[in-house]
């Protein structure tokens, strides 16, 4: 499993602190039957169970899907975003919840709340229909097997590892450390690569030449493969072959494979920039 499912692979048993509130109020409300007298206090505890009573059910169903998911993928990697899902949407459900309550506990009937609010509920839903269709997106990205945090992705202009999946956004981390934030909407909108799908210890340097200086490309070939075969970063069965890319009217286009110790994205910048700076050097020479 990736690293922020495996923070949330072990959920805490927050039902059983709601049971135990329940078992309170219960009491409360079984020994002390003078405190119904008071007709604000009746509220509150009639609130505090429709929050607490469906929120328990749902924490429960949440610590038993995520156990047996857990247990069901132990012994392999998994790829996807189920616990991260269900996290989500037991979140939204409590979100829920929480307004019926606080509803309850004032005294408004939600019922007659929602039905005398429908029309101000339509327009709420259309200021708001772009987030209300993004978190959509986020939760259906998150219960799929195409994108999962960790991955290295390419959508649109943007290209990073996936820090974290929001209802709103994903959050990438380019390769320039900054944090980008890609509406979840994209994801269905835009092409995208999932770059680490393939193996990620692969990778390429593209570069181009002159002319008359990609006519000694020979003579490069064996002078990167000097500098690559010894290289701390690289796997030893390395082997520097230059392929030709695309010839223009003055210049070609050339790109070689590598492959390094790992999948880090800033270890293969610096690769490249080793690679770049021997190159600008061997031009220097025919300059």
């Amino acid at each position: 499993m990736n690293q922020q499912e495996s923070k949330t692979a072990r959920p805490a048993p927050y039902f059983i602190i709601k049971i135990v509130i329940s078992l309170i109020l219960f009491a409360v409300n079984v020994y002390l039957p003078y405190l119904q007298q008071h007709k604000w206090i009746t509220q509150l505890i009639n609130g505090a169970w429709t929050f607490l009573l469906p929120s328990t059910v749902v924490s429960v169903i949440r610590f038993i899907l995520i156990s047996f998911y857990n247990t069901r993928h132990a012994k392999k990697t998994v790829r996807g975003n189920f616990v991260l899902g269900i996290s989500q949407l037991t979140a939204i459900l409590n979100v829920a919840f929480f307004l019926l309550a606080f509803m309850v506990g004032l005294g408004i009937n939600p019922v007659e709340f929602l039905t005398s609010m429908t029309i101000v509920a339509m327009a709420i839903a259309v200021t708001f229909r772009d987030y209300i269709t993004n978190m959509i997106s986020g939760l259906l990205i998150m219960f799929s097997e195409q994108l999962s945090i960790g991955d290295r992705i390419r959508i649109g202009n943007e290209k990073g590892r996936i820090e974290d999946i929001t209802l709103s956004n994903i959050v990438l981390k380019n390769e320039e450390d900054d944090i980008v934030m890609v509406p979840n909407n994209f994801f269905y909108t835009q092409p995208i690569t999932n770059l680490s799908v393939h193996r990620s210890k692969f990778f390429y340097v593209k570069f181009e030449l002159p002319l008359n200086i990609a006519h000694h490309s020979d003579e490069l070939e064996a002078d990167l493969q000097d500098l690559l075969r010894t290289h701390p970063e690289l796997e030893k069965e390395n082997e520097v072959k230059l392929s030709v890319e695309q010839i223009g009217k003055d210049f070609v286009k050339f790109k070689m494979e590598l492959v390094a110790i790992s999948s880090s994205d800033r270890l293969h910048r610096q690769i490249e920039n080793d690679a770049l700076k021997r190159i600008l050097l061997f031009k220097h020479k025919y300059d």
